[in-house]
């Protein structure tokens, strides 16, 4: 399912420069391109790729963009249902769902019904919407590849076929972000510009925050149960720091198979979009220098809550994931606003799951009602 056309949805965050840069090289041709509020940025991209249509979910943004762009052909759209339109208008084989939270739902959605593969780097689409997302490819008969670096690891692990009928297990890398190691009372006055030092990740501030909660690990936990389809008891979180080791598979017999790499996104980017081929990397190698040292070590569930929360949420199942999603969205915002403190996120989380109503058969605007009515509750609390 290589990809010839390409929509990206978030192309001026982390993921989709990187992409941008990985399909020059390629020879895709981008059709569409959306973005939040960067309109310098998305000039640059509408200049270069010529997409037909893009959209800004900023009005203003938009506005602007209109002006900047007025001499190309290129059709300027905005707010979140020019998301959509971006998505349906684009002509594209596949759509690259790189937009942080559970914005990503319903774009993805419009993009599975219009037949469309999509490379998933939006991993709230499947932690809100996995039965819902997971069922649409199903009846559409269009494919679901993973970008985050660890899911991606566990696809390319299953690629013998044979052997992945033998799937047991997944093994789910955790750099442990800037904190491992430290106890709560030493993340009592943690700041936002602490939270945001990764030790080897270059991301969003929203993911880099998550990673420092590991609410991000609790996220690809549940990911993970709707793209391979195993419960949560099978996926075992680790925290490896060097970040070489990006994820891997247990088989029936015993054997962990695993993939490694330099802590670059490109080869996750790339494989999804030239899957089932592999093609000259845009990375550099892994080296043994690189490998000298690899450590391994459990989760601290005490001291970072997010993961705990997150796990709680995971076997609960229904809309329990949807309501510690949103729970988090806000509670990251808060804190970045200087409202909460680095230990209110995790304090935050596991209220969210503390009484949630039961719907088992639940819809895409259950999701969506669920997802107001948890940040209402959240903001009523703590964002006075």
């Amino acid at each position: 399912m290589a990809t010839d056309k390409l929509c990206i949805l978030g192309s001026t965050g982390s993921i989709g420069t990187q992409a941008l840069d990985i399909v020059e090289d390629l020879g895709i041709e981008i059709t569409g391109l959306t973005a939040n509020s960067n309109v310098g940025k998305m000039e640059q991209q509408v200049r270069k790729f010529h997409p037909a249509y893009v959209c800004m979910k900023d009005e203003n943004a938009a506005h602007d963009l209109k002006i900047r762009i007025a001499d190309t052909n290129t059709v300027v759209l905005s707010g979140e249902e020019g998301i959509i339109d971006v998505v349906s208008c684009a002509e594209s084989d596949t759509v690259l769902t790189s937009i942080v939270g559970i914005a990503g739902l319903a774009p993805t959605v419009q993009a599975i019904n219009l037949h469309k593969n999509i490379a998933l780097a939006n991993k709230e689409t499947l932690v809100t919407g996995g039965k819902i997302i997971t069922d649409l490819v199903k009846k559409s008969g269009v494919a679901l590849l993973p970008v985050d670096s660890e899911h991606s690891a566990i696809f390319q692990c299953l690629q013998d076929k044979e052997s992945a009928h033998s799937l047991s297990g997944i093994f789910l890398t955790a750099s442990g972000g800037p904190f491992f190691g430290k106890t709560s009372e030493e993340l009592e006055h943690v700041t936002v510009r602490d939270a945001l030092k990764h030790p080897n990740w270059s991301m969003g501030n929203k993911i880099t925050i998550d990673s420092a909660t590991m609410m991000n690990k609790g996220l690809e936990l549940i990911e993970a149960m709707w793209l391979f389809g195993l419960p949560s008891d099978k996926i075992t979180i680790a925290i490896h720091r060097q970040s070489i080791l990006h994820s891997g598979v247990f088989f029936s017999d015993g054997a962990l198979l695993a993939q490694l790499g330099v802590p670059d996104m490109k080869l996750p980017i790339q494989y999804a979009l030239t899957y089932p081929k592999r093609l000259m990397p845009h990375s550099e190698p892994l080296t043994i220098d690189r490998m000298r040292q690899l450590t391994f070590d459990y989760p601290d569930y005490d001291t970072f809550l997010c993961v705990k929360a997150a796990t709680i949420a995971a076997q609960r199942g229904g809309l329990a994931p949807t309501y510690l999603n949103a729970a988090n969205e806000v509670a990251v915002a808060l804190f970045m606003e200087g409202k909460i403190g680095f230990l209110d996120i995790g304090k935050i989380a596991m209220e969210s799951i503390e009484s949630i109503p039961e719907i088992p058969d639940f819809t895409l605007n259950d999701i969506f009602e669920a997802d107001k009515d948890s940040r209402q509750k959240v903001l009523n609390i703590y964002g006075k």
